[in-house]
Parts: C-alpha cells; structure tokens; sequence
C-alpha cells in the first residue's frame, strides 16, 4: 500500500456537530415544498436527517421529487437551495460546537506536519467555512484544500457521487490510494469507498450505543476499512489502515 500523505476528513458530524442544526432549517423548506405540490406529509428535523444524512439539500430537493413525483424547475430548486444555506449558516454561526474529542486530534495532526490535511464535504463551501471557523477548526486546514460537492465542481453534486473525492485528489496532488478519509454516513462512505480511498467509519456522533452499532454495520457494509467509536480511537484507526 502506498504512504498515507493526506487525511480528508467529512465537516458534518464528523469535525462539527452540525448535521441535527442544519436540518431543522431543511425541515421548515422542505415542508413548504410539500405543501405547494400539494403533499400531505410532513418532515422533522430528524426525519430528514433519518433518510438524508450526509447529502447536501439540493440532494434532499432530489430526494423529495422522486419519493412523491412533483418535479420543480431548476430556477426553483436553486432559489430553495439559496435560502436553505442562508438558514443553515445563521444557525450555525449561533450554535454550532466541535465534535467530542476532535479537537486534540486535529491540533496533534497540525503540529506534527505529518500529513496534509482537507476538508471534503457535500454541504455548500460557505456553510463548511462557517462552520469550521465557529469552531476554531479553520487554521488546521487552508483555504484552498476545503472542498464542497455543492459548491466546488462545475456541476453541483452530492455524496455518494465519488466526483468530490476525486476532484479533492486532484487538486492536492495525490492518488487515492495516498489519502485516507473520515465518514461518518453511508452516503459519504460510499463516495470516499468508490474514490478508491480507504475510510475510517467515524460513528461516535450518533446518540446511544445501539444506534452507533446499527451505524458501524452500515459503513462495513459500505466499505470503511476500520469503525471508530471515538476520537481518541484515531491514530489507532489511521495505523491500522497503514499496516494494511
């Protein structure tokens, strides 16, 4: 296996707990589409984040066409997507926290200079800026190596789409194979997996034990090389990545 030069690591529940902020704002406009195409059904927060976790809102407009077959204009899908961000940054400026654990992490991997360090998210770039910047996260990583599936391409996409991964490779200067990543959902594993890049399934942001074990089997089945149930369990996972 070639030298690990590079760690990617997912924002959303993985650097920042932002994933239950950000879909209480999709909630409020997802109902609203509902409503104006005439659909019964309503969505929490945690609904959403149930069925969408790890893919952008443009990924969840998608998701809420086919599901109940009403189709909006692509004018109409970005002025949600604008809004939604609008919405999402507001609450996560006020609210947004590190994830437990991360932050020593992240200082050891900067001081030690041992691996280049990015961000690869499906959420939009400003909202990842936000977000790493409440949280003091911002100096680990530079501006240009925070990449954004809805944001960063010519065509905005979402995970599972491996193209975020594969454009992050490419501008870093590095094969796959060299990188590893950290995901924390199916969906982002599964873009990270199909990338080529072996992946440490990140499961300590789910609530309860039994929902982190139903999670770990999830992201084997989606292809991460090792399960970490906590941040302090890192440099193990990263190592025995490595050893492979």
């Amino acid at each position: 296996m070639p030298k690990i030069t590079h760690l990617l690591f997912d924002c959303d529940n993985t650097l920042v707990l932002s994933e239950e902020l950000a879909f209480e704002a999709c909630a409020e406009l997802s109902n609203e589409m509902l409503e104006k195409h005439g659909v019964s059904d309503r969505y929490t927060g945690p609904d959403l984040m149930t069925t969408f976790v790890g893919q952008n809102f443009r990924g969840v407009v998608t998701g809420l066409q086919q599901k109940y077959g009403f189709k909006l204009s692509d004018d109409e899908v970005d002025s949600y997507v604008s809004r939604e961000l609008g919405k999402v940054i507001e609450t996560l400026e006020a609210k947004a926290e590190p994830c437990v654990g991360v932050m020593p992490v992240l200082e050891d991997l900067y001081k030690s200079k041992k691996y280049g360090l990015a961000v690869v998210s499906s959420s939009a770039l400003s909202r990842v800026q936000a977000s790493v910047k409440k949280v003091g996260q911002d100096k680990f990583f530079p501006p240009d190596h925070i990449f954004s599936a809805a944001t960063s391409l010519p065509v905005p996409t979402t995970k599972p789409d491996p193209a975020i991964y594969l454009h992050a490779c490419k501008v870093i200067g590095k094969k796959p194979e060299e990188c590893v990543a950290v995901e924390d959902s199916k969906s982002g594993t599964l873009s990270a997996v199909r990338a080529g890049i072996p992946t440490v399934g990140y499961v300590g942001s789910y609530g309860g034990v039994i929902k982190q074990k139903e999670m770990a089997e999830v992201l084997k089945e989606a292809g991460v090389k090792v399960i970490m149930d906590d941040w302090s369990q890192f440099f193990d996972c990263l190592a025995q990545i490595e050893a492979s």
